[in-house]
């Protein structure tokens, strides 16, 4: 793990904003009046998707794509002006919130200030063109970081914003050699100590893909030494193939106590049930109260808790990253005041939990456990939304309070009576 990670992160929660798609507006200024509203909801970081000019060579869509950054060292005009960026900064910090924004070092817009002013800081195909290693994304073109030059413009970028924000989301971190990272960071905490590191670790499949066609792409458990925290894209298909019904929910919880054996005992996994990339998680679902349990499961789990911006208003449209599609706030559903009840009950976890998940296979109910010293929780998530006496042998018959609705709940014969909803449990 990096050696001065917070550990204090464990217990806080991420709010992701498209500024784009966040307001009417689409710009810096008009998020603020929306601070104060995102803050109750126990939010204690903001990242700001890439805020950078978009290329407009080979863009996609009518307004091209956030991660094909045009200028590192610049704010995309159509948001505001820098000075507007800084005061939208200063405005999170008065709220007692981090801001921390996208960096795109993976790769550049084709009609980037860097491919204009320093080609040779950029990767050729054998045919001397500009090109991407994997060849998935048309609107970019990648770096080549077996330049040395490329790596001292890339960290004076970074320490230049960290003047300015409180760290950093790193997109395709993978991709991106392991210690021009740590020479990256070790940098920043110069500027800003304490800056946030989170890595955009890829999934598996793909990190092995790149593997076997000659990229040096870095492991999960590597990234550990540079980052803070890192995506469980390691583990996302398994979550994916259990809400598809390919797979029981005990491949998913399996992969979750996977995750606990072989990552040092502090480690972060920043969970989250959606996000720009993925399907909105109400769309995937058959009712709120599902909604509800995945939720509450969510912030139960070790690690940082990540909300996409409409998730509280239970947005099903997936907005695209190439159009501007603002998030629907009149859905009729708002689901803030779970999320500010489960932030709060998230404090009281441990910094660094021993973490155990087990299913109630018959019932598709996740039944978790976390602690340390002499505190213990056990969360009792029903999938599926639905009523089942759930074996909890860790329980003492007696009368326990739910932390969730407030309510006292009794363990009778070792078992609990489920009634659909989710329940929070402190044993001790």
């Amino acid at each position: 793990m990096a050696e001065n990670t917070d550990l204090s992160l464990q217990k806080q929660v991420i709010y992701s904003i498209y500024v784009r798609n966040h307001t009417e507006e689409g710009t810096f200024r008009a998020l603020i009046p929306d601070l104060d509203r995102i803050k109750a909801l126990g939010t204690d970081i903001i990242w700001l998707m890439p805020i950078h000019p978009i290329g407009v060579e080979g863009k996609k869509g009518s307004l091209g794509c956030p991660y094909a950054n045009r200028d590192y060292r610049d704010v995309n005009p159509a948001y505001g002006t820098m000075d507007d960026f800084k005061f939208l900064v200063s405005e999170i910090h008065k709220r007692g919130m981090k801001c921390i924004i996208d960096v795109v070092y993976n790769h550049t817009s084709p009609d980037s200030v860097l491919r204009n002013s320093h080609p040779e800081f950029f990767y050729r195909r054998q045919d001397g063109s500009f090109g991407n290693h994997l060849g998935e994304w048309s609107d970019v073109i990648d770096l080549d970081y077996n330049v040395k030059a490329l790596w001292d413009y890339q960290i004076e970028s970074l320490c230049m914003w960290a003047e300015t924000v409180d760290g950093f989301r790193c997109d395709v971190a993978s991709f991106v050699p392991l210690e021009f990272w740590k020479e990256a960071r070790s940098a920043v905490e110069k500027v800003h100590p304490g800056a946030i590191w989170l890595a955009e670790t890829v999934h598996t499949v793909t990190n092995n893909y790149a593997k076997s066609i000659g990229i040096n792409a870095m492991s999960d458990a590597d990234a550990f030494s540079a980052f803070d925290m890192e995506y469980e894209y390691d583990i996302w298909a398994s979550f994916e193939a259990y809400l598809d019904g390919k797979t029981p929910l005990s491949g998913y919880l399996d992969m979750l106590n996977l995750q606990e054996a072989v990552y040092p005992s502090n480690y972060n996994k920043m969970h989250c049930l959606e996000n720009h990339d993925q399907k909105r998680i109400r769309s995937r679902l058959r009712s709120e109260e599902e909604l509800i349990n995945y939720t509450s499961m969510l912030y139960f789990l070790k690690g940082t808790t990540l909300i996409y911006a409409g998730q509280e208003f239970e947005n099903t449209h997936t907005p695209s990253l190439f159009e501007k599609e603002p998030i629907d706030r009149k859905t009729g559903k708002d689901i803030s005041p779970l999320l500010k009840r489960l932030s709060s009950i998230k404090q009281l976890f441990g910094q660094s939990d021993w973490f155990l998940a087990r299913a109630d296979a018959e019932n598709d109910i996740a039944v978790l456990r976390r602690g340390s010293g002499n505190c213990e929780f056990l969360g009792i998530f029903s999938l599926k939304a639905e009523k089942a006496s759930v074996p909890v042998p860790e329980l003492h018959d007696g009368t326990y309070e739910e932390l969730i609705s407030g309510k006292s709940v009794r363990i009778i014969a070792g078992n609990f009576d489920c009634s659909g909803e989710p329940a929070i449990i402190k044993v001790r």
